[in-house]
This record gives C-alpha cells, sequence and structure tokens, in this order.
C-alpha cells in the first residue's frame, strides 16, 4: 500500500449570509463542503468531479488552507493543518502547490517569465545566487515543454497553453509533494488541453507527485485518474478506482453524469441509455433534507426525503452514499 499524503475527515465549509449595512446579521449559511472524507496516496491521482456550484473548488483551496475550514480535519504528511497558522504553513505551502484553473488571471501580466516561476524561490529563500536562480528557471521550463529564451518574456506574448505550462513550471519550483489542479484545462482547446494533461502525466511518473484533479470534464479524468470521487451538492456520494467507476457507476447521480459522457463510436451511443436528470441543483443555503440528491433522483423512494444516507464502504475501494446500496 503507497503512503497516505493527504487525509480529509469530516471537513465543512460553511460561509455565513449576513444582512444589513451598519448591524449586519447572519440570516443564513451556504453549506459549500457539508462533511466530506477521502485520502490521497503519495504519487496518486484523484479526481474530484461534479457539477457547478457542487464544491469542489472550495475543497481544493480548503486543502491549500487558502480558505479556513469551519470543522473537521486536514492532515498533510502526518500533520494536521486545520488550525495552521499562516506561519506555521509557511514551509507545508513549500510541498502543496496549486495550478489555477484560469491561465490568464493567474500570472502577473506586469511580471517577466523567469520572475513569475522563481517568485516561489524568492519567497522561501532558495534563490541562493543568480547562476543557480538562472538554471532552475530554466530547468524547470524545459520541464513542462518551454524553452528557457522565453524566459525574459511577458505572460501575453503565450498562448494559454503556454500560459497553462507557466503555471505548472511555477507550482514544480519548490518541488511539492502534492499539486491541487483546480480545472486546470477547461479554459484551454480540445487539442490543448491533451497536451497539458500529458505534461501533468509525464511529471507525475517522473517526479511521484500527487494530483488532487478537480474538474467537470469525466473524459479528462479518466484519463488522467486512478480514483474517482463524485460531489452533489457539498457531498461526496461516490468514491471509487476509475475503472470501476466508469464500468459501473453505482449511485443515480453518478449513473446519470456517465450518460452524458460522448462515445465515439455511434452504434454505441445509439444503443446506450441516456440518464436525464430533472430539476434543477438544489441551493446549498437550504440544501433538501435527507439525501440531498432525492429531489432530482429518478429512484428516490420515500426512505430518501428523510434519511441522509452515509458514505458506504463497500469493498475493493468503492464507497457509495445511497440507500439503494445500503445494508440497513
Amino acid at each position: 500500500m503507497a503512503e497516505t499524503l493527504l487525509r480529509v475527515d469530516d471537513l465543512k465549509v460553511h460561509f455565513p449570509v449576513m444582512r444589513g449595512v451598519l448591524l449586519k446579521k447572519q440570516v443564513g449559511t451556504v453549506h459549500a463542503v457539508d462533511g466530506i472524507s477521502f485520502t490521497l496516496a503519495r504519487g496518486e491521482t484523484l479526481g474530484l468531479v461534479g457539477e457547478s456550484g457542487c464544491g469542489k473548488s472550495t475543497t481544493g483551496l480548503a486543502v491549500l488552507r487558502m480558505q479556513a475550514a469551519t470543522s473537521g480535519r486536514i492532515e498533510f504528511e502526518g500533520q494536521d493543518i486545520t488550525q495552521y497558522t499562516k506561519a506555521q504553513m509557511q514551509p507545508i505551502r513549500q510541498r502543496l502547490q496549486m495550478v489555477y484553473q484560469d491561465p490568464y488571471g493567474s500570472l502577473n501580466p506586469r511580471m517577466k517569465v523567469n520572475d513569475i516561476i522563481g517568485e516561489p524561490l524568492v519567497v522561501h529563500g532558495l534563490a541562493t545566487d543568480k547562476a543557480t536562480y538562472d538554471n532552475r528557471i530554466a530547468e524547470l521550463m524545459r520541464s513542462v515543454g518551454l524553452l528557457p529564451d522565453m524566459a525574459d518574456r511577458y505572460p501575453h506574448e503565450f498562448s494559454g497553453g503556454q500560459r497553462q505550462r507557466i503555471g505548472i513550471a511555477r507550482a514544480l519550483a519548490l518541488e511539492p509533494s502534492l499539486i491541487i489542479c483546480d480545472e486546470p484545462v477547461s479554459a484551454l482547446d480540445v487539442s490543448i488541453q491533451a497536451q497539458v494533461v500529458n505534461v501533468l502525466q509525464e511529471l507525475q511518473d517522473r517526479m511521484g507527485l500527487a494530483y488532487l484533479f478537480i474538474a467537470h470534464d469525466l473524459s479528462v479524468v479518466r484519463h488522467l485518474s486512478h480514483r474517482v470521487a463524485v460531489m452533489y451538492l457539498g457531498r461526496i456520494v461516490e468514491i471509487a478506482p476509475r475503472d470501476a467507476l466508469y464500468q459501473e457507476p453505482m449511485h443515480p447521480y453518478t449513473q446519470a453524469l456517465m450518460s452524458a459522457v460522448p462515445v465515439a463510436d455511434p452504434v454505441v451511443e445509439r444503443m446506450r441509455k441516456r440518464i436525464i436528470v430533472q430539476g434543477e441543483v438544489p441551493s446549498a443555503l437550504k440544501p433538501p433534507s435527507g439525501c440531498r440528491f432525492h429531489t432530482r433522483c429518478p429512484m428516490a423512494m420515500d426512505r430518501c426525503k428523510n434519511e441522509d444516507p452515509l458514505l458506504t464502504d463497500l469493498g475493493q475501494g468503492r464507497a457509495v452514499a445511497c440507500h439503494l446500496h445500503s445494508s440497513v
């Protein structure tokens, strides 16, 4: 068994909704992430998928401690970092980095590429001398498929795919063990997406990196992930090894997601059963009672309206939060 690099237990991230200008009063709570648990092994990729607004990005930010957790526990490399201060997180951040969704907004347009990639080295006091600094920048640029002589350019002189490679190089500067990838290819053309995903995969094979890969594109997740967790309205409803999840999804929501993924073979595509989920995603401000998916689930029972299903371990790395698969 590979060493557990990240352990998240019953993580909750809630946001108060305030009303008033001078005398503010809390009138509600947004349950962005509402009690999720998962582990991530060293060198593994865990895909985190679900509709927009389900809490995927908030989960990533909470793991990075860029967003405070309301409750729960985040353990990274054996350390409980849930309540760490900014000063305590400083050395941890060398091992925990992020690649952002927007390759245009995540790079400072006034900084040259060598300064963008090298900034983490300066912040953490690892830029000992100019020659070492320049060599490290060149090494990082080559590792993501960019020419070192491009280091003197500004971000606007690069394409979207090249900018995302710069973001990856910046994340690699401190030799992290875990990188949170928050929709890293969603803003790119399909042909460029494949190139960036291949870069991430090559780096993982070479450096033993672990990824928490947040995405809504299930085909990209299938290509890169070892395991996949499916989120719905702040909860994980299913988690399983990649091939098991794609071949036999067990939660009705996962089944609906998989049925929406197009298949290249037109004969298979015509014969597939398409599951259409009715209605809108409920508000995280006031989640439904019982199973949160019961308002849209074609298989909902009376029990689903009142009883909240637990994420039940089914063996072989599978867990499902659904009364259809509950032993009780």
